[in-house]
């Protein structure tokens, strides 16, 4: 097996059809395949061998595509790095991995440190000039090479790419994901959301993370679909393509639909889409409920972790449940247990875990962390959540986001779950920050509508009305926008670390 088999297969079966659109450029499956060869025969001719390390350092651009799966063919490992690192993180995760070349932009390459980086050997610029004598044009290094290759055949278990996780509590990890882990779950997500050779989907989800990576790129051309790639997520030019190219499939996060529902898209022409899917975040139920009224569509909703692929679970067609994140998909097992690891039973909270095909290897080279999450073959997600009587699954919150009132437990998504029910929020984010005496107290930043005003007291008495009094947010802050990370998630540990940073008076009293 190896995951380039795929676009390998869409070469035999449908030579000239559209592999792939980006701006005004267009490949079909043939060409895409032919520089996919070129650039294996290329990293081949550079000395790279089976298992080295090659990290793409890009933007959703053509070039990431095919190198990604350049790297894979020659059984080689692809590791991805998000596009908005600096030098110190570039240098930690290409030290870590002990990368052999990396391919990147000219303006990637301002933040590699030579003198930093002792493994690295090979510099491919696929963008920009080439300013450093030493360096590789990426463009012309494939061009001289031979479009014909043929994917070398892998094992279940062979690591094929490293995904490293935001590092949110410490220095990042990187998820080792195996050609049988990513098949498996793109196999899986297929026939979840009856992907088929005539879709066409939108792709400006950051191809570096899991998501974008496998459940829409390496998804799509699983089935030889039509992928329209966009270099990031523009809300305008996202509704052209849409228009322009008939989209079939859209896939986002819920911040994302947020700005659709309070975006006037009526000059668009949305006909063409049978489809819509978020994850990476939980999606607040009015939203959805928002969005089937105005659009006579549900979001489909799956689950997952970088950890497991990244798909888990899938809210799907046999019965679509508001809220839900549906059942485990095909071959895959989840429990929610206590902090014992003993299964709780239907509607009770506790930590998800999974277990099948989809959990990764492990963190590169961090055998005591990996043990840490996987025990006994069940991958220990770090989310709260529960399980109705119908095996439906949902998710309350993360364990590392819950908030500790006097002792009470506060999931952040229940608060804003409530207060997207207010007519005039367009956007909120629930946070937990330090209080001397309650240990911690709910903080709310708050974006309204457009031409919507409201005062902090409506939001407190609005949400004195819905829940317990410890869950209502004691400090609510109004702002123009929300931190949010390349994919679009909303970042509260910035958040928490920006009020942090703020002194409290009530820390600074004498004991």
């Amino acid at each position: 097996m190896n995951i380039a088999h795929h676009v390998e297969r869409g070469h035999r079966l449908f030579p000239n059809k559209t592999a792939i659109i980006y701006e005004d450029k267009s490949y079909t499956y043939k060409q895409f395949d032919q520089l996919v060869n070129r650039t294996a025969n290329a990293l081949r001719g550079l000395g790279i061998k089976k298992g080295d390390r090659v990290a793409l350092f890009l933007p959703n651009i053509p070039e990431f595509a095919i190198a990604y799966l350049g790297i894979l063919k020659i059984g080689a490992i692809a590791v991805s790095l998000n596009v908005m690192f600096k030098s110190a993180e570039v240098s930690y995760v290409l030290n870590d991995c002990t990368a052999k070349a990396i391919v990147t932009t000219a303006s990637g390459r301002l933040h590699l440190v030579d003198s930093d980086l002792p493994h690295l050997q090979h510099i491919l610029i696929a963008e920009g000039t080439v300013e450093n004598r030493n360096d590789v044009d990426f463009t012309a290094l494939i061009e001289n090479a031979s479009p014909i290759a043929r994917a070398v055949e892998m094992e279940f278990n062979s690591p094929a790419s490293i995904v490293y996780t935001s590092g949110t509590t410490g220095f990042p990890k990187g998820a080792t994901l195996s050609h049988g882990n990513i098949i498996s779950n793109i196999s899986a997500h297929n026939r979840c959301s009856g992907m088929n050779k005539n879709d066409r989907l939108l792709l400006y989800v950051p191809l570096f993370h899991c998501f974008g990576q496998n459940a829409i790129f390496n998804a799509g051309l699983n089935v030889c679909a039509t992928i329209i790639l966009q270099r990031r997520f523009e809300l305008e030019v996202a509704l052209e393509s849409i228009d322009k190219y008939q989209v079939t499939m859209f896939f986002g996060v819920p911040t994302v639909f947020i700005r659709l529902l309070n975006q006037d898209i009526s000059k668009y022409n949305f006909s063409s889409l049978r489809y819509y899917f978020s994850a990476a975040a939980p999606m607040p139920v009015e939203i959805a409920r928002m969005w089937q009224e105005k659009y006579k569509k549900v979001i489909h909703e799956g689950y997952g972790l970088t950890e497991a692929s990244p798909c888990a679970s899938y809210n799907h067609n046999l019965k679509y449940k508001f809220g839900s994140i549906g059942m485990p998909i095909e071959n895959v097992q989840m429990q929610v247990v206590d902090s014992n690891g003993d299964r709780v039973s239907p509607g009770e909270l506790g930590e998800i875990i999974i277990k099948g095909p989809n959990v990764m290897l492990g963190y590169w080279n961090r055998p005591q962390e990996t043990q840490e999450v996987i025990k006994n073959g069940w991958l220990h997600s770090g989310d709260i959540g529960r399980m109705d009587e119908q095996g439906f699954y949902y998710i309350a919150d993360r364990l590392k986001d819950m908030i500790n009132v006097c002792g009470f437990k506060v999931y952040p998504t229940e608060v804003e779950n409530v207060i997207y029910q207010h007519h005039a929020v367009a956007e909120v984010a629930i946070y937990g920050v330090p209080d001397a005496i309650k240990g911690e107290i709910v903080k709310a930043n708050i974006v309204c509508k457009a031409n919507s005003q409201i005062t902090e007291l409506e939001i407190t008495q609005f949400c004195i009305q819905r829940m317990a009094a410890y869950k209502v947010p004691h400090k609510i802050q109004f702002v123009n926008s929300l931190p949010k990370n390349p994919t679009g998630k909303v970042m509260k540990r910035f958040l928490r670390e920006q009020e942090c940073a703020i002194p409290n008076p009530q820390l600074l009293l004498p004991l």
